[in-house]
């Protein structure tokens, strides 16, 4: 047992050093909250994220709902882009998708970050889930994880006008022109699955398991938490 509390001891005293000074009751429940960690007892210091449950955006979700907010990610991206100490992003995924402008936010902020970025797919990514997935230098989703890809949909008041309609397609399209651009899949392919009425039994779309998400072209590859690290610390001595 005293070994652990010297490992906690540890832990903590790379936490301070590595959020520059002393880290406060605050910031870890900050940490906590938002779901990620800066590890710098490995051989390299990364940082790991977390985008869980449903993605928040301009409106604020009922209690009961296990969400990520985005206001609190993006921050979270800014910082590890411009701490030097840290030296690599690995983010896991298990989104059931959510507000499609923040999730569009977060997967631009990932895509233009400069530092090495892994994202791991667990359990699902689905709907806005997708870009958010491919938007890593290299992506990753264990056999047993789904994603669900299919068209923007709105809830609350909508007009039956024409201007409606070109704003659902000109949205499908900055999603869709996003993932053909950080993936391997052509964008009349990822229309193609999202316009599937085969499939789902009360939707249009398509739900692809991991093996069939690597074959698609949408993720890079099939692995588990090992390999997206090796990856990882692989661009970071490369």
């Amino acid at each position: 047992m005293s070994d652990l509390f010297e490992m906690a001891a540890r832990s903590q005293d790379d936490d301070e050093e590595t959020y520059g000074g002393e880290l406060g009751a605050d910031k870890r429940d900050a940490i906590q909250a938002t779901g990620s960690i800066t590890v710098s007892s490995g051989r390299h210091c990364i940082h790991c994220m977390s985008v869980i449950g449903q993605i928040e955006g301009h409106q604020v979700l009922p209690a009961q709902n296990k969400s990520t907010k985005y206001e609190h990610v993006m921050p979270q991206l800014v910082a590890v882009e411009q701490t030097d100490e840290i030296e690599g992003l690995i983010v896991l995924l298990n989104t059931v998708g959510g507000d499609v402008e923040a999730g569009l936010a977060l997967a631009e902020l990932l895509a233009g970050m400069s530092k090495p970025t892994v994202s791991l797919v667990l359990g699902g990514g689905h709907s806005i889930g997708v870009p958010l997935a491919v938007s890593a230098k290299r992506s990753f989703i264990v056999p047993s994880a789904t994603m669900t890809i299919h068209p923007v949909r709105t809830s609350g008041l909508v007009l039956g006008v024409p201007q409606t309609l070109d704003y659902f397609e000109r949205m499908q399209d900055r999603i869709t022109g996003f993932v053909s651009r950080n993936s391997r899949m052509k964008p009349e392919r990822f229309l193609e699955l999202s316009r599937n009425t085969g499939e789902l039994v009360t939707d249009i779309g398509t739900v692809l398991d991991g093996q069939q998400a690597v074959d698609e072209g949408l993720i890079d590859q099939l692995g588990s938490l090992s390999d997206a690290i090796s990856s990882l610390y692989a661009m970071i001595e490369g």
